[in-house]
């Protein structure tokens, strides 16, 4: 049996860009990627605090240091620029596997740098 499991999340994002002439996903800041163990092209689920609304897409690593987080294509229309994200992964696991897994969280401040890590 596998079970899907919650890996990881970048928690209270602030959405800096959105570009609706876009071909489709996110693009999150690669050094903060790497930290909650997020690879380009992952499926992500995104979830707007604002307005409730979840989104899956996929990762885009931009570059590293950045406080930069963009909607891109479609999903553009489901952020505004000032509104909240967070961002998480699931991976599927056996069993096993799922009882002994423990999820990286990055919680931002407002400013998109790393305020604490769980």
């Amino acid at each position: 049996m596998y079970r899907t499991m919650f890996k990881s999340k970048i928690h209270m994002a602030t959405i800096t860009e959105t570009e609706l002439e876009y071909h489709g996903s996110i693009t999150l800041p690669s050094d903060l990627m790497e930290k909650a163990d997020i690879l380009p092209g992952e499926k992500v689920q995104v979830v707007n605090m604002n307005n409730g609304d979840r989104l899956e897409t996929y990762t885009i690593a931009g570059p590293a240091g950045s406080t930069a987080v963009c909607l891109n294509g479609p999903a553009a229309r489901r952020g505004m620029i000032g509104d909240r994200v967070t961002v998480i992964t699931y991976v599927q696991v056996s069993d096993e596997e799922a009882r002994a897994l423990k999820p990286r969280v990055l919680i931002l401040d407002e400013n998109n740098r790393v305020k604490d890590t769980i």
